[in-house]
């Protein structure tokens, strides 16, 4: 994937290995097509960052939220390359689950 202009953070990548052995279980093809459009929303995502909405409930400013099917991408879309730092089912508490992956984030940029 020459030119990739995002990034998956490590806990992005553990949520889509989740996701696809979740929707596996009953259909690999459903797996696969969930995935591969997971992957075009980021392509696209990268291409325009700003098209993600904000959403001050859930986190700052320098984040925004896109959905796919009924999963929520969250993303950084200020950075060079953008981050995507989880996908999430939008049946969750978004406000808990994202608020303690965003600061659990946080620390590990300040750590780093």
């Amino acid at each position: 994937m020459s030119g990739q202009r995002f990034v998956l953070a490590p806990e992005a990548r553990e949520d889509l290995l989740q996701i696809w052995n979740y929707i596996a279980e009953d259909s690999l093809e459903g797996a696969d097509q969930v995935l591969v459009s997971l992957y075009d929303a980021f392509g696209r995502l990268a291409r325009a960052p700003a098209m993600g909405h904000h959403r001050p409930d859930l986190a700052d400013s320098r984040h925004r939220f896109w959905s796919v099917y009924s999963y929520v991408i969250a993303y950084r879309w200020q950075t060079h390359p953008i981050e995507i730092l989880t996908v999430v089912h939008g049946a969750r508490h978004l406000e808990a689950f994202l608020q303690s992956r965003i600061s659990d984030r946080q620390e590990t940029d300040k750590e780093g």
